[in-house]
């Protein structure tokens, strides 16, 4: 097929012994099975617990760009984990990440995930070590005879968006110029200094003439 249009000039090498150096990817099905089955052999060796691994909370994306979307993190932080009442080190072997080096910068994120903690432990189902001798906080042998395996996300993070009614624009909103405004707002913040520095020099000036 001749090349058409304003397009890369073709030049293939086809005089070398290229078919020696053909990546095949033939164990692709037999490795889907391996995968598989490792994770069949995880889920088994970890039962009763959840097969996608611990509890995460709930943490905003970063940037301009992503930050209306939530996502699971790393670990719940030290701070969220002692609103909730709980040790770092227990909570650890109930099934709940720990991120030391995490740091709450709003009331939001910290109240949702004591609340997403306190949720948690009130589902739990804890074995106790030896059946003949439960101890305190451990879950009754009838709570411990319907416990399943989780296969899915341990309480899945779901995206909510508010939708809002169509309704009449207004006058305000038809006269408002968003360009200008944006404009405007860059240009104060540019020269508050200057200004505040020349203000500041005025009034020492009037100062000075009074006196």
């Amino acid at each position: 097929m001749a090349p058409s249009r304003n397009g890369m000039i073709l030049n293939p090498h086809f005089h070398k012994d290229w078919q020696r150096r053909v990546r095949t990817w033939f164990n692709q099905p037999a490795r889907k099975t391996r995968r598989r089955k490792t994770r069949q052999a995880k889920a088994r060796r970890i039962a009763p617990r959840p097969v996608a691994g611990p509890l995460r909370p709930v943490v905003r994306c970063p940037t301009v760009r992503y930050h209306t979307k939530v996502r699971a993190g790393r670990g719940f932080s030290l701070e969220e984990l002692k609103a909730a009442g709980m040790n770092k080190r227990v909570a650890r072997t109930i099934g709940i990440a720990v991120d030391n080096r995490r740091r709450n910068k709003s009331t939001e994120s910290i109240q949702c995930n004591v609340q997403r903690l306190k949720e948690y432990r009130s589902k739990l189902i804890i074995f106790p070590r030896k059946a003949s001798a439960p101890k305190k906080g451990d879950s009754t042998p009838e709570e411990i005879k319907v416990a399943t395996q989780l296969t899915g996300p341990v309480m899945p993070i779901k995206n909510v968006y508010k939708k809002e009614k169509a309704r009449v624009i207004s006058e305000d909103e038809k006269n408002f110029k968003a360009f200008a405004s944006l404009r405007m707002a860059r240009a104060n913040a540019r020269l508050f200094g200057i200004r505040a520095k020349r203000a500041k020099e005025a009034a020492d000036q009037d100062i000075e003439k009074k006196k």
